[in-house]
């Protein structure tokens, strides 16, 4: 029988394998860092539009944010000129009250009575005066309540005083005033018109 020797074949052939595997092998490796450095490169491509996309919403933000303190302003502002308005419509309203409250003054005031101090707060009327004698005072109250601007008198004290060396009641009274109200010849125009 004829032998073979088959070793050397056999050698052959195991190099060939081992070349084969170590090519394998470093072709998954290549592959395998191929794959990680598209990988980095790819989050790190994603990373840097993250952190441009979060500069834009910050400076957007920062835009917003300075529309909002314009409009803030804006608000204070036309809350400011709305109560302005409303100042300058209450008084283009009430600016006959102050004549129709003098007005009244002199014509409810009997004979032997002398203001000496007028103060208004609102519309409460704080009357200071003098008076021949107390009777005098209620006459005045009876005026007052019976006027048609000016309602619910209330004296706070009536006490004896001397004036110019002349024997006198000193008086302190609050009245209200009857604000915005059409005047008695105002109203018989309006009633009288078709």
């Amino acid at each position: 029988m004829i032998r073979i020797n088959l070793l050397p074949h056999r050698e052959v052939r195991r190099a060939a394998r081992q070349q084969q595997f170590n090519l394998l092998l470093g072709a998954t490796l290549l592959s395998g860092l191929a794959v990680v450095v598209l990988g980095y490169l790819a989050l790190d491509a994603r990373q840097k539009n993250q952190v441009e996309r979060n500069e834009f919403m910050k400076m957007e933000i920062a835009k917003l944010d300075k529309d909002i303190a314009d409009i803030k302003k804006l608000k204070e502002q036309t809350q400011s000129l709305l109560s302005r308005k409303q100042v300058v419509e209450t008084l283009q309203t009430n600016r006959s009250d102050e004549v129709h409250l003098l007005d009244q003054l002199v014509r409810v005031l009997p004979e032997g009575i002398y203001l000496s101090s007028i103060k208004q707060t609102g519309a409460s009327i704080n009357l200071q005066g003098y008076a021949q004698s107390s009777a005098r005072v209620s006459t005045l109250m009876r005026n007052l309540d019976a006027s048609p601007w000016l309602e619910a008198p209330a004296l706070i004290e009536i006490k004896a005083a001397t004036v110019q060396g002349l024997r006198a009641n000193a008086f302190n009274l609050n009245v209200q005033q009857t604000l915005s109200q059409a005047s008695p010849d105002d109203k018989t125009k309006q009633g009288s018109q078709p």
